[in-house]
């Protein structure tokens, strides 16, 4: 039975935590101390209580003995001496005895009080001087001065003996109070002894004490923490898959096991970290071969399909030229339908390539004064402004980092949709403002043109989307999508204020700070994906 108890026991013990042990471990060594303070407080008052009783009664107790003999032995050759002389000088020292003897024995009575055997010996003393008293000293000291006294001299052997009575009743009462004295002082020196011994004790029970609870703090706490300490520095320094050691009270192995249950989380999420970093290189790998792919497309329209396409456009408008008006009306309108699709089909092909380049031709991010810029894009747009009639002011512009080839695209495509979506009763008016927003510039292009209806603030950045048939106002449809582009790829945003009614409001933001390119960014991503080793 006993060997199935201890199992229990020890599961129970196990289950303590680091609070339990403390809680245990002070009160045990607060009961310890306890018991050890106490008796040692019982020896300390025991000491002071002998001490006190040999100081203040044993002592005092066999001086005032001895002084009572003294004031006896007064009396006694006081009383001889006047019995045989009848010299009344002879008396002073028989009465000052008296009056001693009353003060001692007052004094013994009080030092003695409650200890029947002193009292006794006391009254032994008193009652042999009361017999000589009445017998031989007061008959002597009533006889007249100047002559012999009778009781003195023919009663001499009686007063020797009587008188001898008295000291050894007095000597017996020495004896107890000196053999009551040592006996005390004896108890003192014992107690002493007891207690030197109580406190050395105790000092060693406090060294014992310190000693258990710095090695159990030292077994139980610093060792796991120091050991889950070394674990943790194992796994940070790039072995994951190393096990955290769990010892020590219950808590802490509750935590290193949290621990080790986070590393294996861990190991976990690395594990998808690294098949995503793989998924995403395989990504890039295709990415990188599509924009190839895409390099050879550009090549093949800037080149091969513009070559056949410039042969189209120039031989119909050589026929045009050359065999226009001498034939029939609907042959003069297939040959303008032929060159006017030549012409746009060229011009697509041109914005196209324009907007593929976005982000991977033009990408050289200086610091720009975008003042500049804007001035070189009005000075291109100057033909279209001057036949419209434009007014075009702006606000001092901040310089950023950010491509200047892209910078001017994007001026051009806003200013020149504001001054051909314009109103033909009124002078296009056209602003361009600045202002810092945080970490960012925001940018507005304000116009007093035809607008954009609610419903299109959308729809006019998708490539391709017109709001207008091509003999209204010509365009290719792709000068807001690649104003959305760039500034997407600057690390900014555009949208139409769908709140300004009297004319179109663009506002784009442009980051202040140099942006960071694809390439960085994919590397940025591969990094954070990638296990430390």
């Amino acid at each position: 039975m006993t060997g199935m108890m201890r199992p229990p026991r020890a599961r129970r013990t196990s289950a303590w935590t680091t609070r339990r042990w403390l809680r245990v471990g002070v009160a045990a060594s607060l009961a310890v101390l306890a018991v050890l303070g106490a008796t040692g407080a019982w020896v300390l008052g025991r000491t002071a209580t002998i001490s006190d009783e040999l100081v203040d009664v044993r002592s005092p107790a066999l001086a005032t003995s001895f002084r009572l003999e003294a004031a006896l032995l007064n009396q006694e050759t006081g009383i001889r001496g006047y019995g045989l002389t009848g010299t009344p000088e002879f008396l002073d020292p028989y009465r000052r005895g008296l009056t001693d003897e009353n003060t001692y024995t007052a004094q013994l009575t009080r030092l003695l009080d409650g200890d029947t055997r002193a009292l006794a010996d006391l009254e032994a003393v008193r009652a042999q001087l009361s017999v000589w008293q009445e017998r031989i000293a007061r008959p002597v000291a009533a006889s007249p001065p100047g002559t012999t006294s009778v009781p003195a001299t023919e009663g001499a052997a009686e007063a020797k003996a009587t008188f001898d009575a008295v000291r050894r009743a007095t000597a017996d009462q020495q004896e107890r109070l000196r053999a009551e004295r040592n006996r005390t002082r004896a108890d003192l020196a014992a107690t002493m002894r007891l207690r030197n011994w109580l406190f050395a004790a105790i000092a060693a029970v406090i060294a014992l004490l310190a000693g258990l609870v710095f090695e159990g703090l030292r077994r139980g706490i610093n060792r796991p923490l120091e050991q889950l300490a070394a674990d943790a520095r194992t796994v940070a320094g790039g072995d994951f898959d190393h096990p955290i050691t769990s010892a020590g009270p219950a808590d802490l192995r509750r935590l290193s096991d949290e621990i080790d249950f986070m590393r294996r989380r861990l190991v976990r999420e690395l594990a998808f970290s690294e098949e995503a970093r793989r998924r995403l290189d395989a990504q890039t790998a295709d990415l990188q071969r599509s924009n190839a792919e895409l390099e050879q497309f550009a090549y093949v329209a800037s080149h091969d399909l513009q070559e056949p396409l410039r042969k189209v456009s120039s031989f119909t408008q050589l026929l045009q030229r050359r065999y226009g008006g001498q034939l029939d009306a609907k042959a003069d309108q297939y040959i303008g339908i032929a060159v006017d699709g030549a012409n746009r089909m060229q011009t697509l092909i041109n914005d196209l390539l324009d907007f593929s380049r976005v982000g991977r031709v033009h990408h050289d991010p200086v610091r720009v004064d975008l003042d500049p810029v804007l001035e070189r894009t009005l000075s291109a747009l100057s033909v279209g402004i001057e036949e419209a009639g434009a007014s075009i002011t702006h606000d001092p512009l901040p310089s950023l980092v950010a491509d200047p080839t892209q910078m001017g695209m994007l001026w051009q495509n806003l200013i020149g949709n504001a001054v051909k979506f314009r109103r033909p009763d009124r002078t296009p008016e056209i602003h361009v403002a600045a202002t810092r927003d945080g970490e960012s510039w925001r940018f507005t292009v304000t116009d007093n043109g035809i607008g954009i209806g609610p419903e299109y603030v959308d729809k006019v950045f998708v490539i391709f989307q017109r709001l207008h048939a091509k003999d209204v106002y010509p365009g290719t449809g792709i000068g807001l999508a690649m104003c959305k582009k760039i500034v997407e790829f600057h690390g900014g945003t555009i949208a139409v204020d769908p709140e300004y009614r009297d004319g179109t409001r663009i506002s784009f933001t442009l980051a202040a700070e140099p942006f960071p390119a694809p390439s960085t960014i994919a590397e940025a991503t591969r990094a954070t994906t990638e296990p430390q080793r």
